[in-house]
């Protein structure tokens, strides 16, 4: 295992909103990570500052080794946590834009993903369910051979069977010398497939732990943990 993310002191602010504050992180290949926190707590932020979306005004900020620009750029398979892709396009036409973009993109991989789902390649977005388009953003993202996955909120608001395809697509597509990294509040949904943790709390890390480590040395779930420390 190799680092593959780092972070010095990183700091974020909105106008007086101190967001992110002296945040430390090590994150190495091959792991599976929950970050997780409250709404408001900034994981959001710390995604975005990995994707090169924002600008920290403080601290350093390394993936595998680049600052963020250009080439970490190519390393890193982002979704957010609001579909944004274009619904008047068909799923054909948004592979085909995927595999022209991105040179790590395994377009084989995707359509084998979507032909197992079922899904109409030739339909438009806008014709699909909530669930399968939420389904269709993630098998794009994840027919990407990244180095880090950031996946913002990637089971929120869809049904139990939708989040079940979700967690094992994750688990069964992911490039084994990568990392995910997984910002979610439902913890119990995901927890049975994560390595680690990260806590953060009003913009700083409280908590980064294996999670096997967490249950032996506490003797509680993720999910309990998590309550105790948050008051939830």
């Amino acid at each position: 295992m190799s680092l593959l993310l780092k972070t010095e002191n990183l700091c974020k602010s909105f106008g007086k909103n101190l967001v992110l504050n002296n945040v430390n992180l090590n994150v190495e290949s091959g792991k599976i990570i929950g970050l997780l926190g409250p709404n408001g707590s900034g994981k959001t932020t710390i995604i975005k500052l990995v994707n090169g979306l924002l600008v920290p005004d403080g601290g350093k900020l390394f993936i595998d080794g680049k600052e963020p620009g250009t080439e970490s750029k190519k390393l890193v398979a982002y979704l957010p946590d609001n579909n944004c892709l274009s619904l008047s396009m068909t799923v054909k036409k948004t592979v085909g834009l995927f595999a022209d973009f991105f040179e790590d993109f395994r377009q084989e991989l995707a359509y084998k993903m979507l032909n197992s789902l079922n899904i109409d390649i030739n339909a438009k977005l806008k014709a699909l369910s909530k669930g399968n388009r939420e389904k269709v953003a993630l098998i794009l993202i994840m027919s990407r051979n990244a180095k880090l996955y950031l996946l913002d909120e990637p089971i929120a608001g869809v049904d139990p069977a939708t989040r079940d395809y979700i967690i094992s697509t994750i688990i069964g597509n992911y490039n084994p010398e990568a990392s995910v990294i997984i910002s979610t509040h439902l913890i119990a949904d995901i927890e049975s497939v994560l390595d680690e943790v990260i806590f953060i709390k009003q913009g700083e890390i409280v908590l980064h732990k294996a999670v096997d480590e967490i249950r032996e040395e506490n003797g509680k779930s993720v999910d309990e943990l998590f309550r105790e420390v948050f008051k939830w």
